[in-house]
């Protein structure tokens, strides 16, 4: 299949101050990348996660599992700093209103 444009960009980089660690999140988070963000944001010494989605495009099902995954292993220090897209996804998916997520 040809793919016409440029190839998706997906970027993960994290930051560890303390025991935060600052994940931001670039392009689309899907089945080819939704590990890498899940990976990104697990770090032996954070404490305490905010993952910023401010700069994602895309986000599907895989990427929902995956922030699932994290809301298991930061149950009460995950926050996640939505973009309009990733943010109409979790409304879609019944996630829109969980104490994870940062108002707009």
């Amino acid at each position: 299949m040809d793919h016409e444009g440029p190839e998706p960009v997906f970027s993960a980089t994290s930051d560890l101050d303390g025991d935060r660690l600052t994940v931001t999140v670039r392009g689309e988070v899907d089945m080819s990348t939704a590990d890498s963000m899940f990976r990104s944001a697990t770090h032996a010494d954070a404490g305490a996660v905010t993952l910023d989605l401010r700069q994602v495009s895309f986000f599907d099902s895989a990427a929902i599992h995956a922030l699932i995954r994290l809301t298991d292993r930061y149950p009460q220090t995950l926050t996640v700093l939505p973009s309009r897209q990733v943010r109409r996804v979790l409304d879609i998916s019944g996630l829109g209103e969980q104490p994870w997520l940062a108002a707009p």
